[in-house]
């Protein structure tokens, strides 16, 4: 039987949680929803404007720019994020050897500082960085690396049909074999390089602004494109963690029967691991989703080399519209685009859930 002062004792424990969440949540976001109506500016008293910064928000050219890069960044990176991490949990769930490294390996970029890495990403991508070096190469030396590609491909081939004809159920990517393929089709390829049959494209310069520039690709700002590409990097390993929890809950007895009935690996993938990887594949879509959206540090960082209209998002313009607009601060206008953008973020979530996704898995 619990004594009185239990609880007495659980609430004192909690009350300075409590005291800070009142604080720093509770206070602060009934705040936000009062200056959302006013045109506060931090100088002069407070004046009631109704929804009138609501309406000029959709006015506002950087908030339409960061609201319509919000939509893209979240779709684009939550996706590619999902799909790489489910593949690298079922490649980190096989029993090979130096299993433990290659885990470690993957979690890595997940754990180290988003602005430390943010900045080293930046020095990268400089014009006559890493990235446009290693680009560089890969454009000189194509007409080499197509050739070792496909003297492989052939080389592959002939000894799997070698070995069938043999009596021998190899796999058409056998490792071993592949192996061999490899360093004869690299060997191959230095051999035609030598002798002058294929000549690589010298005087090919890379260089190209990933940061610097207004231009797009696909309709996706460059900068922010490159911004994609670095928080898929830093946070598919998270996932992967999610993910490779997810595989390791999975009943063995459900691939056991799947292998009763002939499944081959992309049935038992689809019939038997996405289902039962439904709960896990709702918080990892759930959490990609909040963190996109109200993606800020990589912004905030690069805004001061990337022109603000290719790197803006709706988190950073709530700050941008205070600290930086170069005028009088607007807190009005940010407080409304604060609460525009938790809206969003309850809606996006809510229809990633009619769309199918849910916390119950297709096996309970």
């Amino acid at each position: 039987m619990k004594r009185k002062g239990d609880g007495v004792a659980a609430f004192l424990f909690l009350l300075p949680l409590l005291f800070t969440l009142t604080i720093a949540f509770l206070y602060a976001f009934v705040r936000t929803v009062y200056f959302s109506f006013t045109d506060y500016n931090l100088f002069k008293i407070t004046e009631f404007v109704g929804l009138r910064n609501y309406l000029s928000l959709f006015k506002e050219q950087f908030f339409v720019l960061g609201l319509i890069h919000s939509l893209v960044y979240a779709g684009i990176v939550t996706a590619s994020q999902t799909f790489l991490a489910l593949l690298l949990a079922i490649v980190a769930n096989q029993k090979i050897r130096g299993l433990t490294f290659f885990r470690a390996a993957y979690y890595v970029p997940s754990i180290a500082s988003s602005v430390a890495i943010t900045t080293i990403f930046i020095w990268l991508v400089n014009r006559r960085g890493t990235v446009n070096w290693l680009l560089e190469l890969l454009v000189q030396y194509w007409p080499l690396i197509v050739a070792a590609l496909g003297i492989t491909a052939l080389a592959q081939a002939l000894q799997v049909v070698w070995e069938r004809r043999h009596g021998l159920p190899v796999r058409a990517l056998d490792p071993v074999l592949l192996g061999i393929s490899f360093l004869v089709g690299s060997v191959a390829a230095v051999i035609l390089g030598r002798t002058g049959l294929i000549q690589p494209n010298s005087g090919v310069e890379v260089a190209i602004p990933w940061l610097t520039t207004r231009k797009t690709f696909l309709g996706i700002p460059l900068p922010l494109l490159s911004i994609m590409m670095l928080n898929i990097w830093t946070t598919t390993p998270t996932m992967m963690i999610l993910f490779l929890a997810g595989l390791q809950d999975i009943p063995r007895e459900l691939y056991e029967v799947a292998d009763i009935d002939g499944a081959s690996p992309w049935q038992k993938l689809r019939f038997v691991t996405v289902p039962a990887l439904r709960p896990v594949m709702f918080l990892v879509i759930t959490l990609g989703l909040i963190g996109t959206i109200q993606m800020f540090d990589q912004a905030a960082i690069t805004a001061g080399i990337a022109p603000l209209e290719s790197v803006i998002t709706l988190a950073y313009y709530v700050y941008w519209a205070v600290f930086g607009a170069g005028t009088l601060p607007k807190v009005g206008m940010a407080s409304a685009a604060a609460l525009v953008l938790a809206a969003l973020t309850l809606a996006v979530v809510l229809l990633q859930r009619k769309l199918g996704f849910s916390e119950k898995g297709w096996y309970s």
